[in-house]
């Protein structure tokens, strides 16, 4: 239904009509008469009233709705927003004396060059350096520098930070001198949006009852944001056909999913999966992109002012590419064109020294390498 609004002009002329047709000696109409003030402050309820029924028309219905009122709407079909990731990546610490060992341990924090954003450093047996029985990272005698995995306090996009803003010990670390990211941060992912919220609905819907595509990349997409896959029917892990059995490659933008992200896409799959069929949950193949170009800028500037920035485009965009997408040697040219103003041509662009596209299979991802500007 369609509500017939009214603006705060147009009801105290709807009053003074009804007034004067009944009491038609009741004429002083004029501004700051008794009986205008009477029509304007009734008129002034009456739009406050007209503005209560509107929000909570919008309030009932999930397509109007926005932030916790939509929240409070999903709730009823047992739906929650997807919470916002924290951004991570490496920082490398460093010290000048290198006669003594010097331990990094778990927890420690660092921050940008402004303060606003502030990152931990967390465990990886993985990782050089990682010592169990001293709960942190060793830099022994000899050792200069150690690459350690950190990972953001404040959940969302708002630890995407650029290389080498991460300059900043939160506090004194013995034998630890300077740090900073080589690399930029680029994982982090706000809370889902109320446009997104409403489209995971909407296949939410489409995928009740029915154990279909559908179905399998809606449980896909309830595990985290930031997925990309590709669901493969009737195959095989190795491509080959088998019927009944179909192949989800995932990826969480890194190109090395972990093996509990893996866990829980296979487990929400097993949950909406077709009776009878069988399917395995993989990461992709990563095919790792150099890229190298030429730049000449219009205003005769030395390159290195716009290479960081050309840089950093570059590796954002072959970074975000999803599974299964090629990466064409054409789109490195706009991008580093509209990455600086003054970027006047741009030529001699390689991707693993070959002037061509880099094709990837349906279950591999693009990443990026080292990128060269000169």
């Amino acid at each position: 239904m369609q509500l017939s609004l009214q603006t705060f002009s147009t009801l105290v002329q709807g009053m003074a009509a009804t007034v004067q047709a009944a009491a038609s000696q009741l004429l002083d109409l004029t501004v700051g008469s008794t009986m205008r003030a009477l029509l304007e402050a009734s008129a002034s309820v009456a739009l406050w009233m007209q503005w209560l029924i509107l929000l909570v028309l919008q309030m009932t219905r999930a397509a109007t709705s926005s932030g916790s009122d939509l929240d409070s709407w999903m709730a009823d079909f047992s739906l929650s927003r997807l919470p916002a990731s924290p951004a991570s990546g490496t920082v490398t610490f460093s010290r000048y004396n290198t006669g003594a060992t010097a331990l990094v341990p778990v927890g420690t924090l660092v921050r940008t060059i402004d303060g606003s954003e502030t990152f931990a450093v967390y465990a990886d047996s993985s990782v050089n350096g990682w010592n169990q029985q001293l709960g942190g990272y060793v830099l022994g005698v000899g050792i200069a520098s150690l690459n350690v995995p950190v990972v953001a306090q404040t959940p969302g996009s708002g630890g995407n930070v650029l290389a080498n803003m991460i300059t900043v010990l939160a506090a004194a670390l013995a034998g630890i001198d300077s740090v900073t990211n080589a690399a930029a941060f680029v994982d982090g992912i706000d809370a889902e949006s109320d446009a997104a919220f409403r489209l995971r609905f909407q296949n939410f819907l489409a995928s009740r009852s029915r154990a279909t595509i559908a179905a399998v990349e809606y449980a896909i997409g309830t595990v985290q944001q930031g997925l990309s896959y590709v669901i493969q029917e009737n195959q095989d892990p190795t491509g080959q056909f088998q019927l009944g059995n179909f192949v989800v490659v995932v990826d969480d933008g890194s190109g090395y999913p972990s093996n509990s992200l893996l866990s829980a896409v296979q487990q929400a799959i097993n949950e909406v999966r077709p009776v009878g069929s069988t399917f395995a949950v993989f990461a992709p193949a990563v095919t790792q992109v150099n890229v190298s170009l030429s730049v000449i800028t219009s205003d005769g500037s030395d390159v290195t002012t716009v290479a960081p920035q050309i840089v950093a485009s570059v590796q954002d965009y072959i970074n975000a590419l999803p599974v299964g997408v090629s990466l064409p040697a054409s789109r490195i040219a706009q991008i580093a064109y509209d990455a600086a103003s003054n970027v006047a041509n741009v030529t001699n662009i390689l991707l693993n020294n070959q002037a061509s596209d880099v094709a990837v299979s349906p279950s591999g991802v693009v990443m990026a390498g080292a990128v060269v500007v000169s």
